[in-house]
């Protein structure tokens, strides 16, 4: 797996620079390449599209809030290449804002791979991402009218919601 992971880190430094790599973990069962956030589009394009490569398909898009000290979010992205039966991990760091006025923000990914859609909507609902260029940003888990984002480690759960008791 570490062969295959190098041979696609040095394909992304060839085709963008070394300054799109902020750091790689090779330690971890899954190895990750932390890229520059604001390049996550188009690494992913070029993963997509590259004939060495073919990751054809978004496995999952997560995000981690890494808390108020930190003041950043996390957001880790599975990509699969279903004929080469590779697994590749990118990671990216965004200002977590408060979560009320200034939101975390990131480019959408939905027109490289439409699955995209629904995993940063949730990323959305309950972290409170704004995926620039998303067709459809609006919570997909909760209410419409839900106040905050449920796995920010700041959330404060409201007491009621709609006279109905939230808290158990």
């Amino acid at each position: 797996m570490i062969q295959k992971f190098e041979e696609v880190k040095k394909a992304i430094i060839e085709q963008f620079g070394g300054e799109v790599v902020c750091a790689e973990y090779t330690n971890l069962m899954q190895p990750q390449l932390h890229v520059e956030a604001a390049n996550i589009k188009e690494v992913c394009l070029f993963l997509r599209d590259d004939s060495r490569f073919f990751f054809d398909q978004l496995s999952c898009l997560s995000a981690v809030d890494t808390g108020v000290e930190k003041s950043k979010i996390e957001v880790i992205y599975h990509l699969y290449s279903i004929p080469f039966d590779v697994i590749f991990v990118l990671k990216i760091e965004t200002e977590r804002g408060d979560g009320v006025i200034e939101f975390a923000e990131v480019p959408s990914i939905v027109d490289v791979w439409r699955a995209a859609d629904w995993h940063e909507r949730e990323a959305f609902d309950m972290f409170g991402i704004k995926f620039s260029g998303h067709p459809d940003l609006r919570r997909i888990l909760l209410p419409a009218d839900w106040e905050g984002f449920p796995l920010r480690k700041d959330y404060v759960e409201q007491e009621f919601y709609h006279g109905i008791k939230v808290a158990y």
